[in-house]
């Protein structure tokens, strides 16, 4: 299922397109004024110490965080607002939800029904939100299972499966919606070293697939090999933004070399 089929817009577009963004906490600014573009099929890879925007700005693309001014659109559709005499307007919850049926998520934490199996984690959103019958969305699971590498873990519970098999679970879980867009927050920080292997490879073989992504992630190696583009944000700007190759190894920024060198 082609992006331009889920969103109904041509594909020639940006895949995402984040523009002049600010989102607030409070007293804190969290987001200050960041754009980015994101081409069909692109990897990009967003790294930067904690608490410098990363993690909001990914979840402001599906609108789980309401931005306080700027734009957001996936395929030049606006996210999370409508425009109505030229002006934007909030949408209902409902459409917002719509919306996000294109987009995958994978969280830092596995967030998997710790009462239903691996297959029933994946069937559960195909056939609740999607209405697809239970015999295809089985079908879907279970190949989605196989790309995953886990066919033999369909009937096993989440208190049964390692991390890594968690995280590879939920990665299926959100494959399995066909999402033309699919975003990573730090999806390997909360494994045991040894596991992050298996979960890193997944990602590599869905990037060279051709998914559109962006990543929030600490694995540098990662994002200089699999990252198309890579941003460096910190302060709640994005201070480098480039080749990921250029940007991990020559760094032009003095605070992404700053970075770099205590990470890598």
């Amino acid at each position: 299922m082609t992006a331009d089929h889920i969103l109904g817009v041509p594909t020639s577009l940006p895949a995402v397109n984040i523009d002049t963004v600010y989102k607030s906490f409070g007293l804190l600014n969290v987001l200050r004024g960041v754009s980015m573009a994101v081409r069909e099929g692109e990897v990009a890879c967003l790294i930067g110490p904690s608490g410098s925007g990363k993690s909001t700005l990914l979840r402001c693309v599906n609108h789980l965080e309401k931005i306080d001014a700027g734009l957001i659109s996936v395929h030049g559709r606006l996210i999370g607002y409508q425009e109505r005499n030229g002006r934007l307007h909030e949408m209902h919850d409902r459409d917002v939800a719509k919306q996000r049926r294109g987009i995958g998520m994978v969280f830092q934490r596995f967030n998997l029904f710790p009462h239903k199996t691996a297959l029933e984690n994946i069937v559960e959103a195909p056939t609740q939100v999607l209405g697809m019958a239970k015999e295809a969305a089985v079908a879907e699971a279970r190949e989605q299972l196989a790309k995953v590498g886990l066919s033999d873990k369909a009937n096993s519970y989440p208190s049964q499966l390692s991390g890594g098999q968690q995280q590879r679970v939920a990665i299926a879980r959100a494959l399995a919606m066909r999402p033309s867009l699919m975003l990573f927050d730090e999806p390997t920080s909360a494994l045991d070293p040894e596991l992050v292997g298996d979960v890193l490879a997944v990602m590599r073989e869905l990037a060279e697939s051709g998914m559109t992504m962006i990543v929030v992630t600490h694995e540098m190696g990662f994002a200089r090999d699999v990252g198309d583009t890579v941003a460096f944000m910190d302060g709640g700007v994005i201070v480098e933004h480039g080749d990921a190759r250029q940007v991990i190894s020559e760094p032009e920024h003095a605070r992404t070399r700053a970075f770099l060198a205590k990470v890598r």
